[in-house]
């Protein structure tokens, strides 16, 4: 690992955990923040009922969790009224399709449907009390389960979120004489996101007093915010001599177990409300001595540009040399 000082700029004040923990910063080996955005973080010690959030856990399940355990559910509570119909006797339902004996579990399972949805098409109907009672429950859970089902759909689809894909790797990059660190970022959705904000940081493990101890650096952007977002950004830190990864090898950032945090915030037009998205970059997904593939296709006079979505992770190696995995503030 390089022994070079840190430039007295980043001082102790910038160096702060970022909320991570002292215990996290310093012990940890693990990456800090997944590619997808998630932490290395397990919560133990609570109780399930004291760290269980069911209108949280419905909002962010994946879409066809949710509807598969609506559609279990719904099918749950109708087999359940059912067997209890069959149980209230055989003369509890009449109708079609009933027999002398009353009716069985399938035309019952078809009742409770309907009574529970408040279709009723009246081909069968309760006759005695504790049917009717049990008619009278049923429709009170099937109105309560109604309106909270349709409150987790509509607060799903009404949820602002950003999709942003991200580059799979970083690159180190020859630019404007010195070279920089560059990653690229592109909106998977056709909403408009505004006022994009961008913020990197650098992680790494020093030494002090004989430990090991994490440092945070924030990486100053050739530009940090871009009013429109309608393509794609390339995030450009510019390696120069005030910047902490100056002077820096490949091995160093391994040896360190480096770490680049990047936050997005910004504002999504249609909802008119701020999204944000994360993610990181280990030294593994750094490529040196590279520069990213264009992904925009001319077209005719008159004609839009195109955005090819699908090269936004293609990165061309540069001409070899052999200092390619060195990082220089010339």
């Amino acid at each position: 690992m390089s022994s070079r000082t840190i430039h007295p700029i980043y001082n102790e004040e910038q160096n702060r955990d970022l909320g991570f923990g002292s215990v996290v910063a310093t012990e940890s080996r693990e990456r800090l923040l997944n590619r997808d955005g998630s932490f290395n973080v397990a919560r133990r010690g609570l109780s399930f009922r004291s760290s269980l959030s069911l209108y949280h856990w419905f909002l962010t399940i994946a879409w066809w969790k949710f509807l598969a355990i609506v559609t279990l559910v719904y099918f749950m509570a109708n087999v359940a009224f059912a067997f209890g119909y069959v149980l209230c006797g055989p003369g509890a339902l009449a109708g079609a399709g009933c027999g002398a004996s009353g009716c069985g579990l399938a035309q019952a399972f078809f009742f409770s449907a309907e009574t529970i949805s408040t279709v009723g098409y009246g081909h069968i109907l309760p006759v005695s009390v504790a049917a009717n009672l049990l008619v009278t429950l049923e429709s009170f859970v099937g109105l309560l389960g109604l309106a909270l089902a349709a409150s987790l759909l509509f607060a799903r689809f009404s949820r602002p979120n950003a999709r942003i894909i991200f580059s799979q790797s970083a690159i180190i990059a020859p630019y404007q004489g010195i070279t920089a660190f560059e990653f690229r970022i592109a909106n998977a959705r056709s909403n408009q996101i505004i006022e994009l904000a961008a913020q990197v940081l650098f992680s790494r493990l020093e030494k002090s007093d004989g430990k090991s101890v994490r440092r945070f650096y924030p990486l100053a952007l050739e530009r940090d915010k871009v009013t429109f977002f309608p393509l794609s950004w390339t995030i450009v830190h510019p390696i120069d001599e005030t910047s902490p990864l100056s002077g820096l090898r490949h091995e160093d950032l391994r040896a360190s177990d480096a770490e680049f945090l990047i936050l997005l915030s910004g504002i999504d037009e249609t909802f008119s409300q701020a999204v944000h998205t994360r993610s990181s970059y280990k030294a593994d997904e750094i490529v040196w001595n590279a520069k990213f593939a264009n992904v925009f296709n001319r077209r005719a006079d008159n004609q839009p540009i195109t955005i090819a979505i699908d090269r936004l992770h293609q990165v061309e190696r540069l001409e070899t040399h052999p200092n390619s995995d060195f990082v220089a503030a010339d």
